[in-house]
């Protein structure tokens, strides 16, 4: 994917209400081979014990593997996520979440990216495989 259509992309991310920018993601880095994210700690992210919900995790996994697929895929069609798999193994109540997504297999009509997430002190706080879909059109 070129970079014109790298910049139109990461510009509709911003600039779209969604989840995404509902839960405060701020990109670092975004391209065919690897997205970062981070994602900063508010009240708002938190389960009833003031912790980071589950959900919250997972959900950054599905954002970082789907932008990070659809900018591997780019205008050859559109991805979906078909199965998110999210391992929770550390809590944070406070702080910055980092996200990155590197791709384990893209192929014609599927794509797998494994999504680790840490603290600002590097420890793995939760680590994701999200399966895309590749929908492509009809010739």
């Amino acid at each position: 994917m070129d970079d014109r259509v790298r910049q139109e992309f990461l510009e509709m991310t911003k600039n779209t209400e969604n989840l995404g920018s509902t839960l405060g993601f701020e990109y670092v880095e975004a391209g065919p081979d690897s997205v970062v994210i981070d994602v900063p700690v508010t009240a708002k992210l938190h389960q009833p014990v003031g912790i980071v919900h589950g959900g919250v995790y997972a959900a950054i996994a599905e954002e970082v593997a789907s932008v990070a697929g659809q900018t591997w895929l780019g205008d050859r069609g559109n991805v979906v996520g078909v199965n998110n798999n999210t391992d929770f193994l550390r809590s944070v109540s406070e702080g910055t979440l980092r996200a990155v997504g590197t791709p384990i297999h893209r192929g014609r009509s599927q794509q797998l990216w494994r999504v680790e997430i840490s603290d600002a002190s590097g420890r793995v706080l939760a680590t994701s495989q999200v399966r895309l879909a590749n929908l492509t059109p009809k010739a």
